[in-house]
């Protein structure tokens, strides 16, 4: 996916192909953890070792599978039983069982007739594991970008009236970064810039839930976002530094809480040169 900048970041990096449970699929092969292979490195066609935290994850994902099979509350067996299932060993499935357990996904009874069982969901920790779950679907990233520009107005009436001196103060830093960010005809750095000054408004809001909301929506944009393309309409540098001019105008109108002009121009963010290019373009 390409992106316009100051509508989608990007992401630089993907992983190296590996095996799903970090075993060697050759007869004989180690599996999770088993001894290293011989000395002077694996050939080209031999497939990468699977970290131990990849295998608890994988591992975690194998127990997750599992609970949405079974309604809340509902016992999902042993430790060692689900060990045995994720075929992998008591270090790993601790580390896995820790990761469930922080999702909110799992509790553990001790005792006779004790074991793993699905936890009962929050309405917070399903919206939790909604948006981690949409982060894997690049399709909806689209939606996500929908859904982040209708939360705009709402963080900027939080900042309105919220916004303290020293909060405001934060917002420029970023303001200059963005500027630094065209001066240096780096658009890679205005997006991060960019992110970074929405970021720091969304923690002005009291409101933890739009706020935590806002933040993954960010952060699942950011991580499918390729690199940074000029629209049709416009060069990159000029758009780039009208980009840097809206959003510094943004800030000294909630200096000056003048809700009318902030307004204004996140209307104009969210729907002027750039928001019908790219649909999945970020801010």
């Amino acid at each position: 996916m390409s992106a316009t900048p100051d509508r989608a970041p990007r992401r630089e990096a993907t992983e190296a192909a590996r095996g799903r449970d970090g075993a060697d699929p050759r007869p004989g092969g180690p599996v999770d953890g088993g001894p290293p292979p011989a000395r002077g490195g694996r050939g080209f066609d031999a497939p990468a070792r699977q970290t131990p935290s990849g295998r608890a994850e994988h591992a975690a994902e194998k127990v997750t599978e599992l609970i949405e099979s079974v309604p809340p509350g509902s016992r999902l067996g042993t430790k060692e039983t689900l060990r045995t299932l994720c075929g992998v060993s008591v270090g790993t499935f601790n580390e896995a069982l820790r990761l469930l357990q922080a999702r909110g996904l799992v509790t553990v009874k001790p005792g006779p007739g004790g074991g793993l069982f699905s936890a009962e969901q929050s309405p917070m920790v399903r919206l939790g594991n909604s948006v981690l779950a949409l982060d894997a679907r690049a399709n909806d990233v689209a939606d996500a970008v929908r859904i982040r520009d209708a939360l705009d107005p709402l963080l900027i009436e939080d900042a309105l009236w919220h916004a303290s001196p020293a909060d405001v103060a934060g917002l420029r830093r970023h303001i200059t970064a963005m500027e630094h960010a065209v001066q240096a005809a780096d658009p890679v750095a205005f997006v991060h810039a960019n992110w970074r000054l929405h970021a720091a408004i969304a923690a002005i809001s009291p409101n933890a839930l739009l706020s935590s909301l806002y933040t993954h929506l960010l952060d699942l944009i950011e991580s499918h976002t390729l690199t940074v393309l000029p629209t049709d309409e416009q060069p990159l540098s000029e758009y780039v530094a009208h980009r840097h001019e809206l959003h510094r105008d943004l800030v000294d109108a909630l200096d000056r809480r003048d809700r009318d002009e902030a307004l204004r121009l996140i209307h104009e963010h969210n729907t002027g040169l750039g928001a019908a290019g790219d649909p999945a373009a970020e801010h």
